[in-house]
């Protein structure tokens, strides 16, 4: 078993890179695509997984990994199901915030704002895309609720896979996008001796005012 005294030792310095708030644009939705795109062609894995962090009614927070699908000037779309705990949570409490963090360049990227359902026909469309053993999954899967056992998972999953054998999948109506209408940013650059550079957009008034924290 692991000793706690060697999780403490485990540390390193960070000398990639550098942030400046008189370099970076002026809308934060550009400074996120350019790092975005630096993520995506350097060819690292999962550059779109993200920890969305929710609340529920009573205030209990949760985090978990998803996937961003898209993004625009307004905010960022992800999918999963509607009666999911994360699903559930985002209905009754909007509030919430995603987490993007590429180790391999030092940085990391909050972003915070309120959520909204996405129209089915954005959902239908990206559902349709996706592989079929996928979507077959969208149904098989009660997300979050529990089950038995394996077996019973993929028992629903097999026998929905042959219902659906000529590849014609529907649209469940419990499964589909939301999107988080972003209110704040925040650009983390990891540097040497801890004194990171964290670089902060927040909207007043229609317009973004940009700040550096300290570390």
């Amino acid at each position: 078993m692991i000793e706690n005294t060697e999780i403490a030792r485990i540390r390193r310095d960070y000398k990639l890179a550098e942030l400046n708030e008189f370099t970076v644009f002026d809308n934060p939705f550009k400074q996120f695509s350019k790092w975005m795109e630096e993520a995506v062609k350097s060819n690292i894995i999962d550059p779109n997984a993200m920890v969305l962090a929710t609340a529920d009614r009573n205030a209990h927070p949760a985090a978990r990994v998803v996937l961003l699908k898209g993004f625009d000037s307004e905010g960022f779309v992800f999918f999963t199901n509607y009666e999911s705990k994360k699903g559930k949570s985002l209905i009754v409490n909007p509030n919430a915030s995603i987490l993007f963090f590429w180790k391999e360049f030092e940085r990391q990227i909050r972003i915070s704002g309120r959520v909204k359902k996405v129209f089915q026909a954005e959902s239908l469309e990206y559902f349709n895309s996706r592989p079929f053993e996928s979507r077959i999954a969208a149904w098989a899967s009660n997300q979050s609720k529990v089950i038995p056992d394996r077996e019973y998972l993929e028992k629903r999953f097999n026998e929905l896979k042959e219902k659906h054998k000529d590849g014609e999948v529907p649209l469940p109506p419990f499964w589909g996008g939301f999107k988080l209408f972003a209110d704040s940013f925040e650009f983390w650059q990891g540097r040497e001796n801890r004194l990171h550079d964290r670089i902060c957009y927040e909207k007043e008034n229609n317009k973004w005012k940009i700040s550096r924290l300290a570390p």
